[in-house]
């Protein structure tokens, strides 16, 4: 099952890029849906590298969700001047969580972001599309407020 949401940003393109390639922003704007971690003994990058980045996760900072593979890409953007970034994920539980950002510069100097996720987990795909559902709405709206208030946020 897909996921396809899109929202427009306060902010150009290069600051959008620049954002989205940390994890700091990931850990930001998914709470408090969702906590990552990196395994323990490991640190989160400065910003995301190609490869597999091993995770843990806490629904709502509380409920153990197991180990998830962040398996980050930088595929070619399927737009002109914008750019695109792949998590093709997957853990015990979900064996697909392939999610697609796209970010495309806009004529007025915003941007349009993007989240698509395709999702296979079986039996409980519904509920997991269902939840992301939700999940990326509310990621969308905090990407919002953030670009809004020039990605003034903690660090992780």
């Amino acid at each position: 099952m897909r996921v396809n949401l899109a929202t427009t940003l306060d902010c150009g393109l290069e600051q959008a890029v620049a954002h989205v390639m940390t994890p700091r922003l990931l850990c930001h704007v998914a709470r408090p849906w969702v906590r990552f971690a990196p395994e323990p003994g490991h640190r989160f990058p400065a910003t995301w590298q190609e490869g597999t980045h091993w995770v843990r996760l806490r629904l709502f900072g509380c409920v153990p969700l197991g180990r998830q593979a962040i398996v980050i890409s930088t595929p070619p953007a399927p737009m002109p001047g914008g750019f695109a970034l792949r998590d093709n994920g997957h853990s015990a539980l979900i064996r697909r969580w392939d999610h697609l950002i796209t970010i495309e510069p806009l004529a007025d100097g915003r941007v349009r972001y993007g989240d698509r996720v395709d999702i296979q987990a079986g039996w409980l795909t519904p509920l997991v599309w269902l939840f992301a559902q939700g999940f990326y709405r509310h990621r969308q709206r905090r990407w919002k407020k953030l670009a809004a208030t020039g990605f003034n946020y903690p660090a992780v």
